[in-house]
């Protein structure tokens, strides 16, 4: 009998499984800038855009929902904790998204084209609604009470004029995809990965989480969306059974189940007593079929 295990394995990247890298840089590039400049179109919309974060502030107020201040809070207590999650929000993001693309296509081509193509509905699904759902971040919000970090203690990866900045759109919060992106990445290399410590890639999501909040630059809702979105995504995107499962090893020669044959002594085979070549094998020599072939056979 065989058994199969649903760990990923540690042998050689499957290279057929590996798309043309040309291809792939500029698919990803392609979708990059599409979604960039699709962004930008969202851009506008300031009375929509703060309407909207009216109605989501007092909705997360109904299901009593923590505030964002809580977490802000505990980052200003130190001006050097909140430099660094202002640091973490502008330099992590993109970085850490594309090395997670960069190493799953070089080790786990199957689970590269999984990912690639989650990451790819995800952010389209997202440009959809930043077009039809604007929404100013917490950070703009007079009734919130927040304060701006990145502008106050900076660095800030956003203009002043959210109106017509030319970056990128501030009124696109909902859904985070900083959250969605770093969930991608834990649930991503979790699944390509055997490590016994691989539970501690969902630390990045998590402190995403908090930084995002803790910036004011998303609502709890804000992520809550995002991980609903990447879960019909990976719905949709299911792994391939082959890249899911690999085979384990059989056991080994003499145990049962195992389907080969097992050195037994010559006079337990029975027989006629007549071997191939005239030449009896030594008793450690003499192969019978296994437990499973002689059940089998009765």
């Amino acid at each position: 009998m065989t058994y199969a295990r649903t760990e990923p394995t540690d042998q050689e990247p499957d290279i057929r499984a590996r798309p043309p890298l040309v291809r792939e840089f500029l698919l990803v590039a392609g979708l990059f800038l599409a979604y960039k400049f699709g962004r930008r179109a969202a851009n506008g919309h300031v009375e929509e855009a703060f309407r909207n974060a009216g109605n989501v502030w007092d909705l997360e107020r109904a299901l009593h929902l923590p505030g964002e201040g809580a977490v802000q809070g505990l980052l200003l207590h130190s001006q050097p904790l909140i430099h660094a999650a202002n640091t973490y929000y502008a330099a992590v993001h993109f970085p850490a998204t594309a090395l997670f693309l960069v190493w799953l296509y070089w080790r786990r081509p199957r689970h590269y084209v999984r990912s690639r193509r989650v990451l790819a509905a995800l952010t389209g699904a997202a440009l959809v609604l930043h077009l039809l759902f604007p929404l100013a971040p917490p950070r703009m919000l007079p009734v919130a009470g927040l304060v701006d970090t990145g502008h106050v203690y900076g660095p800030t990866v956003y203009g002043q004029t959210p109106a017509t900045d030319t970056m990128a759109n501030q009124f696109a919060a909902m859904p985070s995809l900083h959250v969605g992106w770093a969930l991608m990445v834990a649930v991503g290399l979790i699944g390509a990965t055997r490590s016994r410590w691989r539970l501690l890639w969902l630390l990045h999501p998590a402190l995403t989480l908090l930084v995002v909040v803790g910036t004011a630059n998303h609502y709890w809702l804000d992520a809550v969306v995002a991980a609903a979105m990447l879960a019909v995504a990976l719905a949709a995107f299911r792994l391939p059974r082959s890249a899911r499962t690999a085979p384990a090893r059989l056991p080994g020669p003499g145990v049962r189940g195992s389907g080969k044959m097992a050195p037994v002594p010559a006079y337990a085979g029975g027989g006629s007593g007549t071997y191939e070549d005239g030449v009896r094998p030594a008793i450690s020599e003499a192969p019978v079929a296994s437990g499973a072939s002689i059940g089998a056979a009765r």
